[in-house]
């Protein structure tokens, strides 16, 4: 188990982690958005654990046309200030919108964790954690030497399973393991 701390870097995937996912869809509005249960208070709880935290998101939703580049940001600006305003934060998202699974930014690719490292670039990948709810998010964090969270929101296990360091049922159940470390 890491002891981790404020020269560690928390890197969280969106929908599945932060917000329910709807199946087969898009959240492509913000009143389609809805927070995952204590998903604020997980955000207060890892805001005093770790020094940056970063959203990682694969949103094709806007390079199929579903929804405009403004509609995300604008999903995005309210979702961080709920969690601001709850406690928590978010210092950056970055977002792929690309279409194509090969594209450098689209996760497992490392292009967003690149992206997040030269506006910020005191982050350490090997004192970094990568929590997400789908192989790709699991595949970007060990290219990068991070430590692997699962949230069982899809699926109990990572297929293969040591792709996840650790397996929670949610960002809170994380958040919650962290304080008695």
């Amino acid at each position: 188990m890491h002891a981790f701390d404020r020269n560690w870097t928390l890197f969280l995937d969106r929908d599945g982690v932060l917000n329910v996912e709807k199946e087969g869809d898009y959240v492509r509005c913000w009143e389609e958005f809805m927070f995952l249960p204590k998903v604020l208070d997980a955000l207060a709880i890892l805001k005093e654990v770790f020094g940056r935290i970063i959203v990682v998101t694969n949103q094709r939703g806007v390079g199929r046309g579903l929804m405009t580049m403004a509609d995300l940001n604008h999903i995005h600006q309210r979702m961080k200030a709920v969690i601001k305003a709850s406690g928590g934060r978010i210092d950056a998202i970055y977002a792929c919108t690309a279409l194509e699974n090969d594209a450098p930014c689209r996760k497992p690719n490392p292009g967003m964790a690149h992206q997040a490292k030269r506006d910020f670039p005191e982050i350490e990948f090997h004192r970094s954690v990568m929590v997400g709810n789908s192989e790709s998010d699991m595949l970007f964090g060990r290219s990068l030497g991070m430590h692997t969270v699962w949230i069982s929101t899809k699926s109990p296990l990572p297929s293969p399973p040591d792709l996840a360091d650790e397996i929670h049922e949610s960002l809170w159940a994380w958040a919650l393991s962290l304080q008695g470390r």
